[in-house]
């Protein structure tokens, strides 16, 4: 058990260098300071104690910590009168105040004041060290996002990619080799890998960076509209025209144009796309003079283009002019210990959005989102966050705040109880509106991504919305 200073000037237990979690106890009562040092120690915590706030703070100045358990009720200052102290000498330091009054009162100015969580004596040991081992996670897990964050700042300037996984520090170390570069890069993953991010990448890496990079989705964009959107249009060009307008290769010249879900172009389009990589040169449509620029090309693609030439749905010749440089980017299942560090990056984004405060996964939704597929990768990771934080009442998001297809939950389940009288058929077509529609939501409302996910046809996706009566809200975000 740590020895208590009992000098007038300190009044505190120092520790030692540990690589054990280390907590410090502020609180006045021997009994409460014993119960809980046994606790802690036998459950391999480093233990500090301190009897009253001067001490405690004194303790604070010397040693870091990875948690602070404060009583409410200490002689002098109370405990919510020293924590915004505490706040300003370590700004992230998860405090858990314990008192023996647990009135709504102390526990809404606590929480104001800055607190991780309130526990009330005499308190469950067992919730006592949940809530102790999920904060000091939370810490780590943010602390270690923003060391990374600085890392690949200062060494790669990458914005918002989170990884430490072995196949995606490699990839840093590719991106950082292929940016310099003018040469084209061809990149591809399943939908949701972070694709447009790795572009910005490059382009925020190479001698283009401080002129325009510009993203199009190629997908989204009708293919009659696509050559005026990338080329541009002079006027009266077509029935719309009502005035010329610049082309998005235009738009980026001395800098990146970043073509998403290239593979979706159509046979004549990826001809005129081919043209302007040889020459660098086209025309408006409806004009008649070339024009000339200097644009580096970035495409990317969710599905194999080798195979598309194959079955002669991608022309040969483009390809090749695209893939000089290849990156392939691992879904989410092939680097799960970035789920973590991915999930605590996103539950801070949101949090911050939202005023919520900060929020935590339990281990128990760890222990979910270490073991799901993760079929639309990052990105559905990120709504499954930005579910947990504005549905959470607390500072705890638990599994039943996760999207159901996480947990294992079951549309079928649902409808057997609540339609037991349901045909077999009136079954199935519930659930295959569920789905869509649930898929839609996570895609926010893009229909060809949607498609893409489904491994469908957009017409047919289309054919089964409006069959089944799915309601499609407009797209929330690009």
């Amino acid at each position: 058990m740590p020895e208590i200073l009992d000098t007038p000037a300190t009044r505190t237990t120092d520790i030692t260098p540990t690589s054990l979690p280390r907590i410090l106890i502020i609180d006045d009562e021997a009994a409460i300071r014993e119960s809980l040092d046994t606790l802690l120690t036998f459950e391999g915590f480093t233990v500090s104690m301190a009897i009253d706030g001067p001490s405690g703070l004194d303790l604070l100045a010397r040693n870091q910590y990875d948690l602070l358990l404060l009583d409410l009720a200490l002689p002098g200052e109370s405990g919510i009168d020293l924590l915004p102290r505490i706040t300003e000498m370590h700004p992230d330091l998860p405090v858990i105040m314990i008192t023996a009054y647990g009135t709504v009162g102390n526990v809404v100015d606590a929480i104001r004041a800055g607190a991780e969580n309130f526990v009330q004596k005499p308190w469950d040991n067992e919730k006592l060290l949940a809530d102790i081992r999920t904060a000091i996670a939370r810490h780590k897990a943010e602390e270690e996002v923003v060391q990374l964050k600085r890392t690949l700042k200062k060494r790669y300037n990458f914005e918002n990619i989170i990884g430490k996984s072995d196949i995606m520090l490699r990839m840093f170390d590719l991106i950082a080799q292929v940016a310099p570069s003018r040469s084209t890069v061809l990149i591809q993953g399943e939908s949701g890998t972070g694709k447009e991010l790795i572009a910005k990448a490059l382009h925020a890496n190479s001698p283009r960076r401080d002129n325009p990079f510009v993203p199009v989705n190629t997908g989204a964009v009708p293919s009659e509209l696509l050559e005026s959107t990338l080329f541009g249009h002079v006027k009266g060009a077509f029935t719309s025209a009502i005035s010329s307008k610049k082309g998005l290769f235009e738009v980026a010249n001395g800098g990146t144009l970043f073509l998403d879900e290239i593979g979706t172009m159509t046979m004549d389009m990826q001809a005129k796309i081919l043209r302007v990589l040889q020459d660098r040169r086209f025309m408006h449509l409806g004009g008649t003079s070339e024009i000339q620029v200097d644009v580096r090309i970035i495409a990317a693609t969710n599905v194999d283009l080798r195979e598309a030439v194959r079955e002669g749905k991608f022309r040969e010749d483009l390809f090749y002019r695209l893939n000089v440089i290849f990156l392939e980017l691992p879904p989410l299942r092939a680097r799960r210990e970035d789920v973590p560090l991915l999930a605590a990056h996103f539950l801070k984004i949101y949090a911050d959005e939202n005023g919520t405060g900060d929020r935590a996964l339990s281990p128990d939704a760890l222990r979910v989102l270490m073991d799901y597929e993760w079929p639309g990768n990052v990105r559905e990771l990120e709504n499954a966050m930005e579910r947990g934080v504005v549905l959470s009442s607390g500072r705890l998001i638990t599994p039943d705040l996760l999207p159901s297809q996480l947990t294992g939950s079951t549309y079928s389940a649902a409808l057997l109880d609540h339609r037991p009288g349901a045909s077999l058929f009136d079954l199935m077509e519930e659930i295959e509106r569920r789905i869509i529609a649930d898929r839609l939501e996570r895609c926010h409302w893009n229909q060809t991504e949607a498609a893409e996910f489904f491994r469908i046809p957009l017409s047919t996706l289309n054919q089964k919305i409006k069959r089944l009566n799915v309601e499609v809200k407009k797209r929330a975000r690009d």
